[in-house]
């Protein structure tokens, strides 16, 4: 009788070790798996809240967007360009007659600007063949020049639309009395840049 008694008691020891093995084993795994969730979950979180962010130009991008003159919204969608009829003008050298033949492109981002554009088209060409007029070849040759050409096109196509642009350099001229200036707030150009199809010197 001793010896079936021992083997009773002896039983239920094996088993009791294995369930605590097994619960050991599944907390473990739920643990693993809530651990993986969590992580998972703020991941998805952070992305959420960056791309809300960014919808909404929040917190850091809306600082960075309002320190560029031009938005990220405004930046994704595609300019307009607004070829213009070929200029063939005399140029202003003294020692020998030369003439220039400039292909000019506007671009532009607002299409109604364009609309615009067309109605004051005689007074921007005329404003534009003045300006070709003044220069000589020299000037039309060099990098330099061209970029100078292409400012001062800009300033003088939106001239007719009300649009004065400033001097290059007028922004960083101290104010009398050394005085520094205030900050305006950035104005928005109908006419953005000035591109060349095609500059010929004969």
């Amino acid at each position: 009788m001793s010896a079936a008694t021992v083997e009773v008691t002896d039983a239920p020891l094996p088993k009791t070790a294995g369930k605590k093995k097994l619960i050991i084993i599944i907390a473990a795994a739920v643990l693993v798996l809530l651990l993986g969730g969590g992580a998972a979950v703020f991941m998805m979180k952070k992305r959420a809240a960056a791309a809300e962010a960014e919808a909404e130009d929040g917190g850091e991008t809306a600082t960075a967007v309002a320190a560029e003159p031009v938005h990220k919204e405004e930046a994704r969608k595609p300019p307009i360009f607004v070829p213009l009829d070929p200029f063939t003008v005399n140029l202003a050298d003294r020692d020998a007659e030369r003439y220039a033949q400039v292909g000019v492109t506007l671009e532009i981002e607002d299409p109604k600007v364009g609309e615009e554009l067309k109605v004051y088209l005689p007074a921007i060409r005329n404003n534009i063949l003045m300006l070709l007029a003044h220069k000589t070849a020299g000037e039309l040759l060099t990098r330099e020049g061209k970029l100078k050409l292409a400012r001062e096109i800009r300033r003088e196509s939106m001239q007719p639309l009300g649009f004065n642009l400033p001097d290059e350099d007028e922004d960083t001229r101290p104010a009398p009395g050394g005085k520094k200036k205030k900050k305006k707030a950035p104005v928005v150009y109908p006419v953005k840049a000035v591109h060349f199809s095609n500059i010929i010197i004969q």
